[in-house]
């Protein structure tokens, strides 16, 4: 018998900022980045907050996730995520993305997290908020340090291949199946299911949604997630692989800092 799935993208979906950037103190906080970098991630969140990325702004910030990785220390990286995870990712949740997700499992549905933050953070993410599956971004580590290599960029099309390829796993009917995001860069993911949604969208995806008729969700309370979730488990030590999401914080800051130095030359 076929199942079905509800996959959730997770920056401006389920939590309201962007999971990457939030984690610019912590990480100036143990010396991977310089307090300038770390002062300029306020603005950066209140323009992604605002407008989101495109995908030309998402390739420069892969590209300098590359780049500002090469050489880390996969423990101190894993190390930093663990300890910081919950007193900074708790306030953001959505209550009313909390509840979808209930609502969801309560009808027999997998709940399938798909972001192009890393594993290092999403899965502790999924984990808290009760997802059944997680598909994110994967570094390549060797020797216990980061290569700069990419294994697997869950973005655009290679989400809904992602997606498409856990369905196979897992037997879900994709047509029966749902997904939320709020960015344009995700309509393949949201072409790829029979019950797409569109959460607090960009200019793109709104015009997108309207054109297809596409159900628009205004998700607005974030709260603390240990107010509306009891009996929480503290996240499972995660692999070393999976570190992209930490990583991309300090890249997206370098990413903004540089752009902002060119507009200016």
């Amino acid at each position: 018998m076929s199942r079905a799935a509800a996959f959730f993208d997770l920056d401006k979906t389920i939590i309201a900022k962007s999971s990457t950037l939030a984690f610019g103190k912590p990480f100036y906080q143990g010396g991977l980045i310089n307090r300038r970098t770390v002062l300029r991630s306020a603005y950066a969140q209140f323009v992604f907050a605002l407008a989101g990325a495109d995908e030309d702004q998402m390739d420069r910030m892969r590209n300098y996730l590359t780049a500002m990785c090469t050489g880390w220390d996969v423990q101190q990286i894993r190390d930093i995520v663990n300890e910081t995870l919950h007193e900074i990712i708790d306030p953001l949740v959505y209550n009313e993305a909390v509840e979808l997700i209930a609502e969801h499992k309560a009808a027999g549905r997998d709940v399938v997290i798909i972001s192009s933050s890393g594993d290092e953070v999403v899965r502790p993410i999924g984990e808290m908020v009760g997802a059944d599956h997680v598909i994110a971004t994967r570094m390549v580590v060797q020797d216990g340090k980061y290569t700069g290599e990419i294994e697997y960029y869950a973005y655009g099309p290679n989400k809904a291949a992602g997606l498409r390829e856990l369905a196979r796993e897992r037997g879900y009917d994709l047509s029966q199946s749902y997904a939320y995001s709020d960015s344009i860069t995700d309509a393949p993911m949201l072409e790829a299911v029979g019950h797409p949604f569109v959460v607090n969208p960009d200019k793109g995806l709104r015009r997108l949604a309207a054109e297809n008729g596409w159900p628009l969700l205004l998700f607005t309370n974030a709260v603390p997630l240990r107010e509306r979730l009891s009996g929480l488990k503290p996240p499972r030590p995660t692999t070393a692989a999976a570190v992209a999401g930490a990583l991309a914080g300090a890249a997206v800051l370098a990413w903004y800092s540089h752009s902002r130095r060119s507009a200016r030359s």
